[in-house]
């Protein structure tokens, strides 16, 4: 019995460890042309300056900046489930796995803002890295299709 209970713990701990890896590897890879700017430009996105933000922001304005970024994520997963490139390719499965880290982040955000500043700030960093991974991917889409 416990030692059915100590392998499950394991092995929970090593799909944490594995799904979090695999997340900062995705938002590490970068593409030949980066794609984001010219998507925040067009959708007055704000994620991009919330990372010049982030280091600098006094604990009481991390708030604002984690309301911007979840603007942005519902204007960024509104156009993933409407542009037509997306509609054809699908959403690949590493961009879910960005989706729901990004859920994760928000959540982990709340439990640290108060207690852990620093951490906080670091949930904050990711989730903007990955809108922009995200906004990057939409404008890849757009400009394949435009070639087509």
């Amino acid at each position: 019995m416990i030692s059915s209970i100590l392998i499950i713990a394991f092995s929970i701990v090593l799909l944490v460890y594995w799904f979090r890896y695999t997340c900062l590897l995705i938002l590490r890879t970068r593409t030949a042309v980066d794609y984001a700017p010219v998507v925040v430009t067009a959708n007055n996105l704000q994620f991009l300056h919330v990372q010049d933000l982030i280091r600098e922001a006094e604990a009481a304005t991390l708030d604002p900046l984690r309301k911007s970024l979840d603007r942005d994520y519902g204007l960024l997963t509104y156009l993933m489930k409407h542009t037509a490139g997306f509609h054809v390719g699908g959403i690949t499965v590493e961009q879910r796995m960005l989706l729901l880290d990004f859920k994760l982040m928000q959540i982990w955000y709340g439990a640290t803002r108060r207690l852990a500043v620093h951490q906080a700030r670091a949930a904050l960093d990711e989730m903007s890295n990955i809108l922009g991974h995200l906004a990057n991917a939409i404008g890849e889409r757009a400009a394949s299709i435009s070639r087509a």
